[in-house]
């Protein structure tokens, strides 16, 4: 059977922590897969590296661990999200939802009729699932990412839409719809003020709210606010985080490599 754990999770109203996949590495895919996340989450919109082929293979790299796979599509387009489902996400993340409109959109290209209009057919999403068809319906997560003023306005009209499950708050396009640059925006009024109407929002309207955060410690904090569904950082910078600490170490803080240390 289909089984979504990060969704389980959320539905008893635990959160659920994941890290997005940039880099299009299978191989990072298949490191964080058995980090004990509770998901992953290929990034095909701002991923720098990812591909049709990578995501397969990247995908194929998730199954071999206990994190739900998710992915985030480009656009909110019928066919993009069909692919990634067929390649075996089972989670979706649609990014610049701005009504309820878009909402439906989003939702219908996740779920087969009558729920939704998914194109009746899978790839290899349906390789170690042969009940994939009449349980796919209610283990999908689908999320929409609120992300400008106009989103925010709408938001409690955007998570009432039928077949969308949660919200997934992009701080940083946020910031600048309301005038704000993402790096001084942390902890500015308006800014924090959006978040709790989303978050209310789907408070009244019983779904999942989820925020893209950077660090661990700022999805713990986003967690301890009332956010079940969180990203908490990505196999890039925690690559560059961890050439940085060795580079530091090995160097000394603040020395370039090739300095004298007098041998």
């Amino acid at each position: 059977m289909v089984e979504n754990q990060a969704l389980a999770k959320m539905r008893r109203g635990e959160p659920a922590f994941g890290y997005a996949l940039e880099m299009g590495s299978p191989v990072a895919a298949e490191v964080l897969a058995e980090s004990g996340v509770d998901f992953l989450m290929v990034d095909t919109q701002h991923g720098s590296y990812n591909n049709p082929e990578s995501t397969a293979f990247s995908f194929m790299a998730i199954s071999t661990g206990r994190s739900t796979p998710m992915a985030r599509v480009a656009t909110n387009n019928y066919t993009q999200i069909g692919r990634l489902l067929d390649e075996g996400a089972l989670g979706i993340i649609v990014p610049m939802v701005d009504t309820p409109e878009q909402a439906k959109a989003a939702a219908d290209a996740c779920r087969y009729p009558p729920a939704g209009a998914r194109s009746w057919g899978w790839g290899r999403a349906v390789r170690h699932n042969p009940d994939y068809t009449t349980t796919i319906n209610d283990e999908i997560f689908v999320a929409v990412q609120l992300e400008s003023a106009e989103a925010v306005a709408n938001a409690e009209a955007i998570m009432a839409t039928p077949g969308v499950d949660g919200c997934w708050i992009g701080p940083g396009d946020l910031a600048l719809s309301l005038g704000l640059h993402p790096s001084t925006a942390y902890g500015d009024e308006r800014h924090e003020a959006a978040i709790a109407r989303v978050l209310d929002a789907c408070r009244n309207t019983g779904k999942i709210p989820g925020f893209a955060a950077f660090t661990p410690q700022e999805a713990r904090k986003r967690a301890d606010q009332g956010f079940l569904f969180l990203t908490a950082g990505t196999d890039l910078v925690f690559m560059e985080e961890g050439v940085r600490h060795g580079t530091s170490y090995l160097y000394g803080e603040g020395a370039l490599p090739g300095d004298s240390y007098g041998n």
